[in-house]
């Protein structure tokens, strides 16, 4: 349905239904055409020089601190001033933007919730749309719902969390909008709707339009969103710097540019984030060839040691040095209905890894249940007697090269393998029936374990990895226990895309190469 008769046309491929035409208008559409136009094509040229680096890491090539920017690692420079409300944000919840789920984690008692279009949400149309309803209907004052099967009435209290979004990657499209016949950025199709729609309402609300920015990969990515944010708000009258954004570092690359990711955001950064789940994932894509960078069972990669200690002391240093803040990562465990030793041993474990986070001079943390938010909030109540840690420079660390390579160590085991096929293959079938973040083993989630079950398993198959009992993995042993798993999943009937993603995910570990993102693959499959 073509929006006007010029011969650059903005096309839907989907009808405008229902509550759909609030979000989807003529000017909004208009606005992020006029994005589309603006930074379609750097955007693309970003991902083909992803590819061409991809090139030279399997060649042998290593990352490294850019050389031509060692003057903005030297300088004195400090990020713009941190709005009021983000000051203190000790403890974030994320979730899907599920309209149930947005109003129990706004009203969780976490300072921040993010609301994830990204690695926690299904990319269907009627998901994304809704989404953006229901964070129109935030800032509009009329957020309820009403279960259908209990009749339970949910609405906002009077002290909800600060609201950011999480909009998708570079990487990804969006096929249900096209620009001048090609698809648009998912990115900017989330970031524009959600900005044309609900910035102004959000600031005269005494927030702003705050926004996580995922899986970037350099300063020239982190540029490219910045010059998004200085067009955006030029374009809807908005003053300029008061779209805010915090930077997941989850790629390897970006750890060797954070101090570059900064200062091209300065006017906007409020802060970085360790994405330790997608870290090990791009730590995986991008070394993955090269046999001293085989990882052990994704279970011994924790973050107290090797390249996981190493990324996130690293950012707390960087980003403190600039008045940013130095947020910690996800805590993915949830309750354990029924089984009090296994919840008070799952809760332990978010309590130790907060305490962690903690004295390393974290300014906050992630959870992903609201009955970990208190869990989380004393422990930062007891251990940062400020709203943050800013004046904590940690002077003391030291990260090298060779420190932010370092591979954790630890057996491969066949129950490693199995997990990974299971919870991979499972969180794709979840995926492709529209769910984003799937609790699965008492944890709960998304789209950065899928891929990290993936990409570990091709690992292991093109390197040849020896199990700790002697076999090498081989493609007839990946056979082996793929059919063996998947004959116990085929027993539960509610799994009705399971052949579909047992396919993709075969498929997927099995190919030569390793493919970007497992999102990209399986987007055409959703509805």
């Amino acid at each position: 349905m073509p929006l006007d008769a010029a011969l650059h046309t903005v096309e839907l491929t989907r009808p405008v239904e229902g509550r759909a035409a609030e979000i989807l208008t003529e000017d909004a559409l208009g606005f992020v055409a006029e994005l589309h136009r603006r930074f379609d094509a750097r955007r693309r040229e970003l991902l083909v020089q992803r590819l061409q680096r991809q090139k030279r890491f399997d060649a042998g090539d290593l990352p490294d601190f850019p050389i031509e920017t060692a003057d903005v690692r030297a300088g004195d420079w400090k990020i713009a001033r941190v709005p009021s409300d983000l000051l203190d944000r000790r403890v974030e919840i994320t979730g899907p933007v599920d309209r149930k789920m947005i109003i129990n984690a706004l009203n969780s008692g976490a300072k921040v919730f993010m609301a994830d279009f990204e690695d926690a949400t299904s990319p269907t149309w009627d998901n994304l749309i809704e989404g953006q309803v229901n964070l129109k209907d935030r800032w509009a004052g009329t957020l309820t719902y009403v279960d259908p099967a209990s009749g339970k009435r949910y609405e906002l209290g009077p002290r909800p969390a600060v609201l950011m979004v999480r909009p998708r990657g570079w990487a990804l499209d969006e096929a249900h909008l096209k620009v001048d016949g090609q698809p648009v950025s998912a990115a900017l199709f989330d970031f524009g709707l959600y900005l044309f729609h609900c910035a102004r309402a959000s600031i005269a609300a005494g927030s702003g339009p705050y926004f996580y920015l995922p899986k970037m990969e350099s300063r020239h990515e982190a540029r490219l969103w910045n010059d998004v944010f200085v067009f955006a708000q030029g374009a809807l009258g908005l003053s300029p710097g008061i779209v805010k954004a915090t930077v997941l570092i989850e790629t390897l690359p970006a750890a060797f540019e954070m101090d570059e990711i900064l200062f091209e955001l300065r006017e906007h950064v409020v802060g970085l984030n360790c994405g330790r789940w997608d870290y090990i994932f791009s730590y995986i894509k991008r070394l993955g060839a090269a046999p001293e960078r085989l990882t052990p069972d994704r279970s011994r990669m924790v973050m107290g040691e090797a390249f996981l200690r190493a990324y996130c002391q690293l950012l707390i240093k960087t980003c403190h040095r600039r008045g940013a803040f130095a947020m910690g990562g996800m805590a993915a465990q949830i309750p354990v209905k029924g089984d009090a030793d296994a919840n008070a041993a799952a809760f332990a474990k978010v309590r130790a890894d907060k305490e962690r986070e903690a004295g390393w001079g974290h300014d906050g943390t992630w959870v992903a249940h609201p009955d970990l938010v208190p869990v989380a909030m004393e422990v930062f109540d007891r251990l940062m007697s400020g709203p943050n840690q800013l004046a904590n420079g940690r002077e003391d660390v030291t990260v090298t090269r060779e420190d932010l390579l370092k591979v954790h160590q630890g057996p491969r085991t066949e129950a490693g393998l199995r997990e990974n096929i299971r919870v991979g293959v499972q969180y794709l079938e979840a995926w492709l029936r529209g769910r984003g973040a799937v609790p699965l083993y008492n944890l709960m989630e998304d789209a950065a374990t899928a891929e990290i079950s993936r990409t570990q398993i091709w690992q292991w198959l093109r390197l040849k990895a020896t199990l700790d009992d002697g076999r090498v993995v081989t493609p007839p042993l990946f056979e082996t226990l793929f059919a063996d798993e998947l004959d116990q999943l085929r027993l539960r009937p509610e799994l009705t895309r399971l052949e579909a993603a047992a396919r993709l995910f075969r498929d997927m570990t099995l190919a030569e190469t390793c493919a970007e993102f497992l999102t990209v693959e399986a987007y055409p499959q959703l509805s």
